[in-house]
C-alpha cells in the first residue's frame, strides 16, 4: 500500500522533472535568441532556470533514492551472507536517515532566515529556494523509513539487500 503510494508519487515527480527541464530549455533558448537577435532578453530567465535546476536536483534525488539509482559499489556487500547484507543495509539506512535529519534541520534554518528576503529578479521569497532541501529530506526520509520497515519485517528479497543496481551499460 505505502509502496504503491511512494511509486505513484515518484512517477508524479518524474513528470514534474520533465516539465521543469522543458521550461528551462525554453527559457534559456528564448533568452539566447532574444539577446542575439533583438538585443533584449527575459529578465527572470537566468534566475528561474537556476531555481528550477536546484529543485530538479533535489526532486531527482528522491526519485533516484526510490529507484535505487544512486551510484555505489557493492564489491564487499555482495559477498556477505544474507545476515551481513541485512546488517549493512540497515546501518546504511540509519546513517542516511541521520543525514536527512541534518539536511532538514539546515534547510529549515535557511528557510526561516530567508522568509523576508526576496530574490533579485523574480522578487519572491528566497525561502522557496531553500525549501527544496527540506522537501528532499522529508520525502527521502519517508522512502528510507519505508524501506527500513520492510527490512526489519523481512519483506525485502535477497536482491534488494544490496543497495546498488547494475549499471544500464551492462544491460546492453
Amino acid at each position: 500500500m505505502v509502496g504503491n503510494l511512494i511509486g505513484a508519487y515518484c512517477r508524479l515527480l518524474s513528470g514534474l522533472l520533465v516539465a521543469c527541464l522543458a521550461i528551462m530549455v525554453v527559457l534559456v533558448f528564448a533568452n539566447v535568441v532574444l539577446r542575439y537577435a533583438f538585443n533584449s532578453g527575459i529578465t527572470v530567465s537566468e534566475e528561474l532556470s537556476r531555481w528550477l535546476f536546484v529543485w530538479m536536483t533535489f526532486l531527482g534525488a528522491v526519485v533516484a533514492l526510490h529507484e535505487r539509482a544512486h551510484l555505489g559499489t557493492d564489491t564487499l556487500v555482495s559477498r556477505l551472507s544474507v545476515r551481513g547484507k541485512k546488517i549493512c543495509l540497515g546501518l546504511g539506512h540509519v546513517l542516511m536517515l541521520f543525514i536527512c535529519y541534518l539536511v532538514l534541520r539546515g534547510a529549515l534554518d535557511q528557510v526561516l532566515v530567508n522568509l523576508e528576503s526576496t530574490s533579485a529578479a523574480m522578487e519572491i521569497p528566497l525561502a522557496i529556494f531553500y525549501a527544496s532541501a527540506a522537501v528532499f529530506a522529508v520525502l527521502g526520509g519517508a522512502i528510507l523509513i519505508h524501506d527500513f520497515a520492510r527490512l526489519l519485517s523481512g519483506r525485502l528479497s535477497e536482491q534488494e539487500l544490496v543497495g546498488v543496481r547494475e549499471s544500464e551499460e551492462s544491460d546492453r
